[in-house]
């Protein structure tokens, strides 16, 4: 006997990407108001440890935030201090003790994971949450430029492994995601400009005009001015959550248009032991590929030097070192194999629209970083 049984559904997931200044704010209910799910909810909160050192205050806050709000949600136990950066998703003991809390303080599949951080401790954090119970709602509350705009709205968690980023992970879309512009406020000049490169990134293959906004608006970028930084951040938002509703949010195909620049940006990582930090590689592994369309006959010197004007007017640095030889190249391989199937990298077709290529010439791409070595070099003597 032979017999096939076929059954299709699809499962609707909705949540918002909120801002405001002032979370913990008594006054203001709007993350008491997500943890009030009619049954006093348990709330385990992880806090990045770069967070906690520039806010002395946060914890405290947060507690006593929880006793202004306990008629909507529980805080079960002492806030949870993690390694920020990188490190939290290199070291798999900091996502076991997440892991290790759900059972410990019986956080449920009704209960709350709120994480507080950068876009490296969110990943982790929202992974924890994901392959606990199969799945407790976490909450993101992203405190960089970079997470606020780009990582912490999507749908992606991971932890790196086997020396390869993101290679352990889930697709789990959060229950909400909370912007306070207030965190932004005590980001060093590199935390503060790196989100930046994401702006550009969605900007060069979605939408010129948003392109020509950076242009515009580049000073005031580079100089900390706030309110410029929150209509890029709202934008690229905006732009992402768009991208997520499309054809393949959890990308099941091999397409990642939202990776323009990254497959050299995560080698770059990689190779400099995370010296470089994601935002700052992904800078050069955009002005990498944007060269090689250039060179590839795809955009025109002009367009080539804006996007390389640009990136150093945002005081990008658009090459490195480790961006030469051999080891960069199988970058591209590993890129194709976290993908699955063929390779898939995005370029530049012109100006604000991305194309999709399935094969890179390994040649020009050298050609690329010697071009950017050059751009590089010239740069240095104009400065002496």
């Amino acid at each position: 006997m032979e017999k096939i049984i076929e059954q299709t559904f699809t499962v609707p997931f909705r949540y918002q990407v909120c801002f405001l200044e002032g979370i913990f704010n008594v006054n203001n209910p709007m993350l008491a108001d997500f943890l009030d799910n009619g049954k006093k909810a348990k709330a385990f909160f992880v806090v990045d440890s770069g967070v906690s050192d520039a806010f002395p205050n946060l914890l405290n806050d947060i507690t006593e935030y929880a006793k202004a709000y306990e008629n909507k949600f529980l805080l079960n136990s002492e806030p949870l201090v993690v390694p920020g950066g990188e490190i939290s998703k290199n070291d798999e003991t900091i996502f076991k003790k997440i892991v290790d809390a759900t059972s410990i303080y019986g956080i449920d599949r009704h209960s709350y994971i709120v994480g507080i951080g950068g876009g490296a401790v969110l990943d982790m954090v929202g992974f924890a949450a994901a392959i606990s119970h199969r799945g407790i709602r976490h909450i993101r509350i992203p405190t960089t430029v970079l997470s606020q705009n780009d990582s912490g709205v999507g749908v992606k968690n991971g932890i790196n492994s086997y020396g390869k980023k993101n290679y352990l992970g889930t697709f789990a879309p959060p229950y909400a995601v909370i912007n306070d512009f207030n965190f932004l406020t005590t980001l060093d000049d590199r935390d503060w400009r790196s989100g930046i490169s994401e702006a550009i990134k969605v900007a060069l293959i979605k939408d010129l005009s948003f392109f020509e906004w950076l242009e515009k608006h580049a000073d005031q970028l580079a100089n900390r001015v706030m309110e410029p930084m929150q209509e890029l951040i709202i934008k690229c938002a905006q732009m992402h959550m768009n991208h997520i509703a499309g054809k393949d949010p959890f990308e099941t195909g091999s397409a990642r248009p939202l990776d323009f620049g990254h497959w050299a940006a995560h080698k770059l990582e990689h190779l400099t032991h995370y010296q470089v930090r994601h935002g700052e590689a992904v800078a050069i592994g955009i002005a990498l590929d944007s060269t090689y369309s250039y060179l590839k006959g795809m955009i025109s010197q002009a367009d080539l030097m804006r996007i390389i004007n640009l990136i150093k007017t945002l005081g990008f640095e658009i090459y490195h070192p480790e961006l030469s030889g051999q080891a960069l190249l199988k970058g591209l391989e590993e890129f194709r194999e976290h993908l699955g199937g063929e390779l898939t990298i995005t370029l530049l077709e012109s100006m604000g629209k991305g194309v999709e290529v399935h094969q890179m010439d390994n040649e020009l791409i050298l050609k690329s970083i010697d071009q950017l070595k050059l751009f590089h070099q010239e740069n240095l003597v104009a400065r002496s």
